[in-house]
């Protein structure tokens, strides 16, 4: 994806099949706030404007490259692996956040010997702009949390919200997040709910909305 319409078109398209706006914003890499921009945008007919004051501030990750290679992205989960591999002796237990986050997740649990769970977001339900009434889950077709120590992985933080989310269920099932890793961090987090956050790119925003911050 090069530009804007590249995005407009797909979430067009990804709202024809049937996706939310929670698992449209999860499929682009984008916030809830861009992903709804983006599906209002597909739905007028009009061009959408390359300004950035035209639409909401937000910075698109497109990791296909890695994601279509299995080779490639076994090597990203092997580094986001070894960003883990001296983080808590006793952590037997992987959770990756779904979608994007599960195989990245797979890499990791297999590189450091621990079991697989995954976990559903709640924004996957999310498609309006009223607050989300259901909650998140944890798959019975994986590992459970057992009161056990896990590491949390996904593809990329937007806000954090979904993280924190995360580490919230855990510690709800009697877990205990030991550290957090994920491809792309676009907040450039140290940790979230005290627990620290890895990633393999830090993206930092530099200019005048800095400032209002």
């Amino acid at each position: 994806m090069k530009n804007i319409d590249d995005l407009v078109d797909s979430a067009a398209d990804l709202a024809q099949r049937g996706l939310s706006k929670g698992e449209i914003a999860d499929e682009l890499n984008v916030s809830r706030e861009t992903a709804s921009w983006l599906v209002e945008r597909s739905g007028t007919g009009a061009e959408p404007e390359p300004d950035q004051s035209s639409g909401p501030h937000d910075i698109h990750v497109d990791w296909s490259a890695l994601g279509r290679d299995s080779t490639r992205l076994y090597h990203a989960g092997a580094a986001m692996a070894d960003l883990l591999s001296k983080q808590g002796e006793d952590v037997d237990l992987t959770i990756g956040i779904e979608k994007a986050g599960a195989p990245l997740a797979t890499t990791v649990a297999r590189e450091l010997d621990t079991d697989l769970g995954t976990y559903a977001p709640t924004k996957h339900q999310w498609d309006d702009d009223e607050s989300e009434t259901n909650d998140g889950s944890f798959s019975r077709n994986f590992a459970q949390i057992r009161d056990r120590d896990c590491y949390v992985v996904d593809d990329t933080i937007t806000s954090g919200n979904t993280m924190a989310e995360t580490i919230d269920a855990i510690h709800d099932q009697g877990g205990n997040p030991v550290a957090c890793v994920v491809l792309a961090d676009k907040r450039g987090v140290g940790d979230i709910r005290g627990v620290p956050v890895y990633s393999l790119l830090q993206v930092i925003r530099v200019g005048r909305d800095d400032a209002d911050e």
